[in-house]
């Protein structure tokens, strides 16, 4: 009643943590404690235990959470004299490194669109504005044709926050854009079409669940086993920037990224190619 009223949490909540408190009382049965007996360092033997069974990080986290809401519940009732989960440590989330294509898995991709088809001028631009310029799926659907600079050969954008950055576009990004605007562009204009520069048949402006189709169904096309979707053609760019020599600065300029934290996931990625390469190459790797 506690976290349904006075905390307000949802309904899925409240089953997550009668979950983890269901398994809690198990785990006390198993080790004969009762309540009183739990201190810190059965509590951490406990998430310990949970981890072993296979937990996920994640997981373990939002299970010390709640037990951090149930033990300063219990104290503050004053039914335990002090409350074990205070110090409790959470276990922090692991960092899944970015999947990222190489430069030749994204050059066969990008290649394969056959341009004399429907909608290939236009499929080709966007994944080749997306591995150019290394834009969010957001970004890219709400680019507009008065922030697309051809001449000087950059595009702004606005990302998270409402945050707007000027991103350059690259050589061959700008002529697959040029050729779909001149090509394709027109014959995909309605009546009330907007200034978006992706257009759908109906000449509305793409949704972010359409693009991410267009995605996949080219990486199939291109007989690209792998699970292809736009934000991995986002790490790729950041990724092969930073193998080709760029700066971790101009990279996080580049991607929007607010802190640079974010941005140095990259140099990890960076340094698993290298030791993949040494084991690979080096006769003690």
């Amino acid at each position: 009643m506690y976290i349904a009223i006075e905390r307000g949490l949802s309904d899925a909540y409240q089953l997550s943590v009668r979950q983890t408190l269901d398994a809690l009382h198990r785990w006390i049965n198993q080790k004969s404690l009762t309540l009183l007996d739990v201190g810190t360092d059965e509590l951490s033997a406990f998430l310990t235990d949970r981890k072993v069974a296979g937990l996920e990080p994640s997981s373990l986290r939002i299970a010390a959470v709640h037990l951090k809401i149930f033990f300063r519940w219990l104290a503050g009732k004053g039914r335990l004299a002090m409350d074990p989960a205070e110090p409790l440590y959470s276990p922090k989330p692991e960092k899944a490194l970015p999947e990222t294509l190489n430069a030749n898995e994204c050059a066969r991709l990008l290649e394969s669109i056959d341009l004399t088809q429907p909608l290939g001028r236009r499929d080709r631009a966007i994944l080749e504005l997306f591995y150019a310029s290394g834009l969010r799926l957001s970004e890219l659907c709400g680019a507009r044709l008065e922030n697309l600079d051809m001449e000087e050969k950059f595009i702004r954008v606005t990302g998270k926050g409402n945050k707007t950055r000027i991103v350059p576009v690259g050589e061959v990004a700008r002529e697959c854009l040029e050729n779909y605007l001149s090509q394709e562009r027109a014959t995909l204009v309605k009546k009330n079409t907007s200034s978006h520069i992706f257009l759908s048949v109906r000449g509305g402006s793409l949704s972010p669940d359409r693009v991410r189709e267009i995605v996949k169904e080219r990486a199939v096309q291109a007989g690209i086993e792998q699970n292809i979707y736009p934000h991995r053609l986002r790490h790729s760019f950041a990724t092969h920037l930073l193998e080709g020599g760029a700066d971790l600065r101009v990279i996080q300029e580049m991607l929007g990224h607010a802190d640079i934290s974010t941005t140095q996931i990259y140099t990890h990625v960076d340094q698993q190619r290298l030791k993949t390469i040494h084991r690979s190459f080096h006769p003690r790797g």
